[in-house]
């Protein structure tokens, strides 16, 4: 509101002056034919200076401010990993009875090899996996997800995930399972609960796999240095150097 009141404020300024300026001209030189010319070549120029400016220039400005939020962007995405979402995505594969299947796209032994991320993410569309919900500690689970509550709704708010769509529904996937499991007495739990448990988390395990080998992708083009962290640390990857450490913190806390 108070850019827009400036701008009203400031418009009948800046045409006062122009106009002023042309009276000045008209006062020390008395022609106004060449103040004509002039004014008619201005206004013959001004859709090429609009066209400059409300598009070119505006889509550089724009193309910039788009690459700040990202790196914003990936900055909290890496928060998100480093606080829980690598314990969570070891800790469900552990029980994922398919990940064999999608293994040899998700470890990464040579940081310097190109990755063929497009083949990856078709692959990864197609994964259905199946976790065994029989031996996961739901109990565990659900406090677990309920200590990370307020960090996933402190995620959820900020304005900056607007621009991120598959990074918010990752969210809201997690999110879900979070109420969905703090709702459950496990104690008399259905068969029929417990399959819609298992297809909730599946489904928040999908979107995390996904998100993780998105922020893989981008980190390696842009900061090679997070990359090779990103590989000491794979969740997928029993031979990542600090995999085993990972994965006692993930059964620890979860």
């Amino acid at each position: 509101m108070k850019k827009q009141r400036s701008k009203i404020i400031l418009a009948p300024i800046l045409v006062l002056t122009s106009a002023g300026l042309y009276v000045l001209h008209y006062m020390f030189f008395h022609d106004a034919h060449h103040i004509y010319i002039y004014l008619v070549g201005d206004l013959a120029f001004l859709p090429v200076e609009v066209l400059l400016v409300s598009i070119v220039i505006e889509n550089l400005l724009n193309r910039k401010e788009k690459k700040e939020k990202l790196e914003k962007l990936n900055m909290i995405i890496e928060t998100f990993f480093s606080e829980f979402g690598k314990d969570l995505l070891i800790y469900a594969s552990n029980y994922d009875k398919n990940i064999e299947t999608i293994k040899s796209i998700l470890v990464i032994e040579d940081c310097d090899r190109a990755i063929d991320f497009k083949t990856a993410f078709r692959t990864l569309k197609d994964y259905r996996s199946d976790i065994r919900i029989m031996d996961m500690d739901l109990p565990k689970l659900r406090d677990f997800l309920k200590t990370k509550r307020h960090f996933l709704l402190g995620l959820l708010q900020n304005p900056n995930l607007l621009e991120h769509q598959s990074f918010t529904e990752t969210l809201m996937a997690l999110f879900h399972i979070t109420e969905e499991l703090a709702a459950r007495d496990f104690s008399t739990i259905s068969e029929e609960d417990l399959e819609h448990t298992k297809i909730d988390i599946e489904r928040a395990y999908s979107h995390l796999i996904h998100q993780w080998l998105k922020y893989i992708e981008y980190i390696q083009k842009h900061y090679p240095y997070f990359f090779l962290y990103a590989l000491r640390t794979n969740p997928f990857d029993e031979n990542a150097c600090w995999v085993n450490r990972w994965f006692e913190q993930a059964e620890e806390s979860i």
